[in-house]
């Protein structure tokens, strides 16, 4: 059994973080397991409360899963703070296998989810452990200290730059762009990336699109896919789950993508 492990925060509406990683995991065959880092008192409106984990309960459930399962693949999604970040640094040290890396900044609902001053921690001491790297276009823009890429090309030139920072790969996710179509471009040691584009589906319900396609990339690595196919395999799973996210009609703000589409709709 295929068992993936995410180091994330819990989203109470079920619809991101922790929540949204077990769910994908488990639609894609894989064994979840997970280590909170922080709870969040969310819905599909709005943030309204956040309680950080102590570092020593953080190390000490990584600790409890990594002495245990065999882990074959680890999500890594919101951190909040520089202390955090550092605590999930040195609890991973001794893991040999991928680990895709989620820099969690803002909520679907705009809301912080990241200290400012914890960006720093996170370039310096995540990036270069990561396997895949998966920032929608504010974050690069974000890690990068400069402004939102606004074409192809500027996306193309992130990308580069931040792999150059340390993870084996990076994929620049362009929901946020404008346009009819989104494109997601994958920039790793092939010196043409991989671009994978879609068309843009009208929805609100789009909570959790991040973190599902960053542990839908990990259900695939944990099952032996070559990063390349996890991630066209994750666009795929996302665009399905997007497209039956309105059937759900779940809570009056964004509401969450459709996880387990191929097995049930309302």
């Amino acid at each position: 059994m295929a068992i993936a492990l995410t180091i994330a925060g819990s989203d109470s509406g079920g619809g991101a973080g922790v929540q949204a990683d077990i769910k994908a995991f488990s639609a894609l065959g894989v064994y979840g397991a997970s280590v909170i880092t922080a709870v969040t008192a969310q819905n599909t409106r709005a943030v309204t409360d956040v309680a950080m984990i102590a570092p020593s309960t953080i190390t000490a459930q990584i600790d409890a899963v990594l002495s245990d399962l065999d882990v074959a693949a680890i999500k890594i999604g919101m951190l909040g703070t520089a202390e955090v970040i550092e605590t999930v640094a040195a609890g991973l040290d001794g893991f040999a296998g991928p680990v895709v890396l989620d820099p969690v900044m803002v909520a679907k609902s705009g809301d912080a989810l990241l200290m400012a001053e914890a960006e720093a921690a996170l370039a310096e001491t995540l990036l270069p452990r990561a396997t895949i790297l998966t920032p929608n276009l504010p974050e690069a823009a974000r890690l990068l200290e400069t402004e939102v890429a606004q074409s192809e090309d500027e996306m193309r030139a992130q990308g580069t730059s931040l792999r150059a920072m340390g993870p084996d790969a990076v994929v620049m996710k362009g929901g946020h762009a404008a346009g009819d179509t989104c494109v997601d471009l994958m920039f790793d040691a092939d010196p043409t990336p991989l671009r994978l584009s879609a068309k843009r589906q009208i929805t609100q319900n789009t909570h959790g699109t991040g973190c599902t396609l960053s542990s839908a990339i990990t259900a695939g690595l944990a099952k032996g896919l070559k990063p390349r196919q996890a991630v066209i395999d994750a666009h795929a799973y996302l665009q399905a789950a997007i497209a039956a996210a309105d059937s759900l009609n779940i809570g009056t703000g964004h509401g969450p993508v459709h996880h387990f589409h191929n097995w049930w709709s309302p």
